[in-house]
């Protein structure tokens, strides 16, 4: 990769950027503090003596207020109270909070038990589950397997696929938003 020449009209654009990124650098870790918590005038830029002429902006914040998307802001009051008062010169944090607990909260019903299921739907998931299973397991530890051991697995799991999908439901019940299962 060719360098531009030190003495280029480039090499302007990069004197710059610089003096942006020292001016933003200046910006962030300033250390004055704003009065009444006002928060600091963006003035014009004043080079300061002593800084080779470089631009420097007047700044009340220290780098660790610098805070762009407002995380360390509390949230509104009116919907979160603190929930001690014991430390009240630091900044408020996530567990000076209370959590509300909702008391009409989603409680889904209890699944129905296995037990009552019909035998014959039961022995089809299981062929539908545990056929491609069986293969799996048959080509990592029976590899001189006989043909019809494989052959009967592929044709219980292809039955065991066909039954379930024809028990699936034929009509649609127009009252059905599709909510439930």
């Amino acid at each position: 990769m060719n360098r531009p020449d030190a003495n280029s009209a480039d090499q302007s654009a990069n004197k710059d950027d610089d003096a942006v990124w020292l001016d933003l650098v200046a910006r962030l870790e300033g250390t004055g503090t704003s009065e009444a918590g006002n928060p600091p005038s963006a003035g014009p830029l004043n080079p300061a003596p002593g800084d080779g002429g470089l631009p420097r902006r007047e700044s009340s914040k220290a780098f660790r207020d610098f805070d762009p998307l407002g995380l360390s802001t509390p949230p509104d009051e009116a919907t979160a109270v603190p929930a001690s008062s014991e430390g009240a010169g630091r900044p408020l944090g996530p567990r000076d909070f209370e959590v509300e607990d909702d008391d009409d909260a989603f409680v889904p019903e209890e699944p129905p038990s296995l037990a009552g299921t019909e035998p014959l739907t039961m022995l089809a998931w299981v062929g539908a589950v545990g056929g491609p299973i069986a293969l799996l397991f048959t080509a990592m530890f029976w590899r001189s397997a006989p043909l019809v051991a494989i052959l009967g697995i592929v044709a219980a799991f292809v039955a065991s696929v066909v039954f379930l999908i024809m028990r699936l439901p034929q009509e649609k019940n127009e009252d059905d938003d599709g909510a439930r299962i």
